[in-house]
Formats: C-alpha cells, sequence, structure tokens
C-alpha cells in the first residue's frame, strides 16, 4: 500500500511540475482570468484540459510513439501550431485590451465556445506534449499495470492537474486584477501577451524536432 501512494504522489508531483511551467497554454489562461474573470475562463481551461488528455490517450495507447517517430505528421502538426500561435499574437496585438469591474452595468457578451477552441487548438497543436507523454508515461508503466484501469487513472490524473493549473493562473490573474487597472499597464498588456505569443510560435517553427 505505501508502494502505491509513493507510486502516485511521484507521479502528481512530476505532471503538476510540468503543467504549471509557463507555456501559451497557461499564458492565454492567464490573459482570459484577467479580461474575463475567473468563472468565465473556467471554459479556457476545459479546452486545454480536453486537448491534454486526448494527447495523453493517443501516448499512453502506443499511438504516440508512431505519430512522434513519423517526421512528416510531426512537422505538419508543429508549423500548424506556430502559426496558430502567430494568428492569437497577432490578433491580441491588436486587440484594445479593456478590463471590466465587477460592478460594470454591461459586461461584454463573451462566447465560452470560442475561449474553448481557442485553449483547445492551443494545447493540441503543440506536438512536444505528445513527445512529453510519450516519455512520460513508461517510466509509470510495468506488466503488473499494463491494463485499462492504470491507463484510465493515468490520464484522468493527468486531466484534473492540467484543469487546476489552468485555473491557477486564471485565479491569480484575478487577484492581481485590482492592481493592474490602477496602473497603466492595461494600454500595453495586448501587445506584451501578443508579442509572446508571436515569438512562442516563431520559436517553435524554427527550432528543430
Amino acid at each position: 500500500m505505501e508502494n502505491v501512494l509513493e507510486f502516485w504522489v511521484l507521479y502528481i508531483i512530476t505532471v503538476f511540475v510540468a503543467s504549471i511551467i509557463p507555456g501559451p497554454s497557461m499564458l492565454l489562461a492567464l490573459t482570459h482570468g484577467l479580461k474575463y474573470g475567473t468563472k468565465i475562463s473556467i471554459a479556457t481551461a476545459l479546452g486545454n484540459t480536453t486537448a491534454s488528455m486526448i494527447q495523453a490517450t493517443i501516448a499512453v495507447t502506443g499511438l504516440g510513439i508512431v505519430l512522434t517517430t513519423s517526421t512528416t505528421l510531426f512537422m505538419i502538426i508543429k508549423y500548424a501550431g506556430a502559426l496558430y500561435l502567430i494568428y492569437l499574437g497577432i490578433k491580441l496585438f491588436k486587440t484594445p485590451f479593456h478590463i471590466e469591474s465587477q460592478n460594470s452595468p454591461k459586461k461584454e457578451d463573451v462566447k465560452l465556445k470560442k475561449l474553448f477552441t481557442e485553449a483547445f487548438i492551443v494545447a493540441a497543436s503543440n506536438p512536444k506534449a505528445l513527445v512529453f507523454f510519450t516519455a512520460l508515461f513508461p517510466q509509470f508503466i510495468n506488466e503488473g499495470q499494463n491494463n485499462l484501469l492504470h491507463y484510465s487513472l493515468l490520464v484522468l490524473i493527468l486531466g484534473i492537474i492540467a484543469f487546476i493549473c489552468m485555473m491557477i493562473y486564471s485565479v491569480s490573474a484575478y487577484f492581481i486584477k485590482d492592481a493592474f487597472n490602477k496602473t497603466s499597464l492595461s494600454k500595453y498588456f495586448g501587445k506584451v501577451i501578443g508579442s509572446l505569443f508571436i515569438s512562442l510560435g516563431a520559436g517553435l517553427a524554427l527550432v528543430r524536432k
């Protein structure tokens, strides 16, 4: 029983550390949390979580090995992801960034499906995640654990952690919202985050496999 507990604690810590590291998905969660609030940005977290669980399922069933060893398929996913990040970056850079207060009489009509889709595409179009999952899961599977229940638990726990990490960024954005509104940073936030997304997209396109 103690070994089982140690196993899952190690797995949870490993996945959490890998998930909480700032990246395109976390920047998107921070942006949506700051702009739309914690409740609405749940859609962003769900989009990222859904994509991550699909990638994890592909990896854990062994298909990840096939995909990550296919140079052509890898490059298609890589460049598609890079182009989408650059597209989001340009969009954020050009769009005025207004943060409404909680007492505002009329809030912007936000389409949850749009936030979900943006987060899903950003996460799903990152081939590095699939490579990571393909390398991660063999470390937590042995002959005695080679069954559907164990695989399902690996993916489910990963999904829960991915959701929690996204919400940590969204909630953190909520707490800095008031301080943010009192400064002139809001004028430049869209340009800064947009530039980061463009840089991440360009970096993804230029870096070798």
